[in-house]
């Protein structure tokens, strides 16, 4: 039993390994620009030209709607002072359509592609970002996504029309339960008869489950004879008998955010409100991440935009000195970093947003690096921006107010951004799974070979296909378009960074076929070096998609000289990251380490006080009477005029 009373499956690290293995897309049908970049191969075509990113009168009618509800109807400060979004503001939005924003024009939704749906993020995570993770968590991994992704037509056409005019939330994360989906104890017992399932567990942090009418639960269903069992998607009412809320959580931003504990105590849910088939819940989850997790870089991209706004405006009227703030050098370079950084990630959003839109190309790399570049270099602005503007950085928007000067919420975007590291896939597991992916050719032609399960036959025609593969892979590492003083001449004053990305990305190629060679199946053990090479190709992808978008926008001149700043910027980043691929501290890092936790240096707790409230480490929500907050029904279930 663990701290919910729950019984949690008991599971080792292999078995853990093969759970999320079996959750991944394995096939690769389609052609994919970070898959081909970390095999050492620029492959520019696949992004450039842009796929066309169409002007629709009716997406530019609604942007314009929504603007102007941002800038009248929503007032982010007061969100800020009582942590709650406004049921009008919700109701606001549901009447412009910002609930269906993506759902197909048939079950009564907006029918815009992504780049719409990243726009309006936009405009509504700089106006409130607790708004925009409203939306944003209904929207992308809330029921609209994977009904309209995995659902029967029966399903679409039940809930689908629903989305559209009430919130959903989704479930996975428990209290014992956060990276490893191996060990998740929700369960699901079907009924004799096969008509329903019956789920008990609690689940953690649940963006929008305090208001919610509809929600998507993650729960295992039991292994039996003629059942496949395992993680499975189940649609579920909020209102269902059984399910209660007992905490609306509170954190360090999104203080308007609505997010809960919520527990499932025999909750009977009819078997046609199962998305997918027993087992396949944990691979819906992935597969609908994979293009909405683009919702963290619309809102990351956004802010930055902000950023470099308040910045300029700050650095040219703040003067020390005698000159403006912004003549001094010091914060000149963080003025440069922050504008063009902005530009970059607006780039990466746009690039990887025309690319889910054309559904051509398989994105699961693009947007895992989307998501993990733009939440670390974003918040990174944001701190460089704290520092632009000095005390007045740190001091609340409220408090400017107060002694008569702009309310400015610097401090308020700094924890409010801080979040994006850890939402949908921390920056730590997302580099683990980009490195899965980034090696995934090189485990599939050495499996048996670092397979300490494989016998000495099997072995040994690993290694024949390996050395068949790399006879024809390896030469072509050697030299390519990057190493020709004419190469990329197409894109001008860009060309020397683009040909510096496509002799980088031949770089990690052989350096992560070092990697294997030396470590072969430890190789997952070392975290580190993979997440450096992730970090690489995360910044060979922003440059690249920089490069093609600035010669898109309309102020093209402009938008060159700032892709020629962020790549000159970048490139310092990527040398920095391949040095320390093998000159690091890591082995000795984790002698510390092991040496802590074996309690060898408790006493630097020594002269300091415990802040903390006693309790244990994980709360004891063991089953019984429970209590319920503030639980909203935003809009009643049934048609709305």
């Amino acid at each position: 039993m663990d701290s919910t009373g729950t019984e949690r499956p008991q599971v080792d690290a292999q078995q853990a390994r093969q759970v999320a293995e079996e959750a991944r897309q394995t096939r690769w049908d389609r052609p994919s620009f970070g898959r081909e970049l970390f095999m050492g191969r620029l492959r520019l075509d696949l992004i450039d030209p842009l796929p066309e990113g169409a002007v629709l009168p009716e997406g530019e009618r609604f942007l314009s709607r929504l603007r102007e509800f941002c800038e009248t109807r929503i007032d982010a400060a007061l969100i800020e002072r009582e942590a709650r979004v406004p049921d009008e503001v919700i109701h606001g939005l549901r009447d412009l359509g910002a609930l269906g924003i993506k759902i197909p024009t048939t079950y009564g939704g907006l029918g815009l592609p992504a780049v719409y749906y990243h726009r309006a993020l936009m405009l509504v995570g700089t106006t409130s970002p607790a708004v925009g993770a409203l939306l944003s968590a209904h929207q992308s991994i809330g029921v609209p996504q994977p009904v309209k992704m995995f659902g029967t037509e029966e399903q679409k056409r039940e809930f689908l029309p629903r989305c559209v005019r009430e919130i959903t939330a989704f479930l996975l994360t428990e209290p014992d339960v956060g990276s490893d989906p191996a060990r998740l104890a929700t369960t699901a017992v079907p009924s004799e008869d096969g008509e329903s399932y019956t789920l008990n567990g609690v689940k953690l942090w649940t963006t929008n489950g305090v208001l919610a009418d509809l929600l998507v639960v993650m729960a295992r269903v039991p292994k039996s004879e003629g059942r496949r069992g395992g993680v499975t998607a189940f649609v579920v009412e909020a209102g269902a008998p059984g399910i209660t809320v007992e905490n609306r959580n509170s954190f360090l931003g999104l203080r308007g955010i609505e997010n809960g504990v919520t527990r499932l105590h025999d909750v009977v849910v009819p078997a046609r409100n199962r998305i997918g088939g027993e087992g396949e819940g944990l691979k819906i989850a992935l597969t609908t991440l994979n293009t909405g997790r683009l919702s963290l870089p619309a809102m990351c991209a956004a802010a930055s935009k902000w950023c470099a706004r308040i910045a300029r405006e700050w650095s040219a009227q703040r003067v020390q000195w005698g000159r403006p703030v912004g003549a001094h050098e010091a914060i000149a370079s963080k003025i440069s970093f922050i504008t063009a950084t902005a530009f970059a990630l607006e780039a990466v959003l746009e690039v990887s947003g025309r690319l889910a839109d054309a559904d051509r190309h398989d994105i699961r790399i693009e947007a895992a690096l989307a998501k993990l570049y733009s939440s670390e270099l974003a918040w990174r602005i944001a701190d460089e921006l704290v520092q632009v503007r000095g005390g007045r950085g740190y001091e609340t928007a409220d408090s400017l107010v107060a002694r008569g000067e702009r309310g400015v919420p610097v401090e308020q975007l700094l924890r409010d951004m801080r979040i994006n590291r850890i939402f949908e896939g921390s920056s730590e597991i997302m580099h683990l799974l980009i490195a899965r992916e980034a090696v995934d050719v090189h485990l599939s032609v050495a499996g048996d070979i670092i397979d300490p399960k494989a016998d000495v036959r099997r072995k040994a025609r690993a290694v024949a296909r390996a050395g068949g593969f790399y006879a024809r892979w390896l030469p072509g590492l050697v030299v390519g378009r990057g190493q020709l003083p004419a190469g990329f001449a197409e894109y001008g004053r860009l060309a020397g960074h683009l040909r510096y990305v496509e002799r980088a990305g031949r770089r990690i190629a052989r350096q992560t076929f070092y990697g294997m060679s030396r470590w072969q199946g430890a190789m997952e053990n070392r975290q580190l070096f993979l997440g450096r090479i992730v970090d690489i190709g995360a910044e060979l992808f922003a440059m690249s998609a920089t490069c093609v978008y600035a010669t898109s926008v309309n102020q093209e001149a402009s938008g060159v000289e700032l892709a020629d700043a962020f790549c000159r910027q970048a490139r310092r980043r990527v040398e920095e990251l391949f040095g320390r691929l093998w000159h690091n501290t890591d082995a000795a890092d984790r002698t510390l380490a092991q040496r802590a936790l074996d309690g060898r240096y408790d006493w630097l707790d020594e002269g300091v006080i415990d802040p903390s409230v006693e309790g244990p480490w994980i709360a004891d929500a063991t089953p019984g009477p429970t209590t319920r907050p503030d639980q909203r029904r935003i809009v009643p279930p049934g048609p709305q005029n």
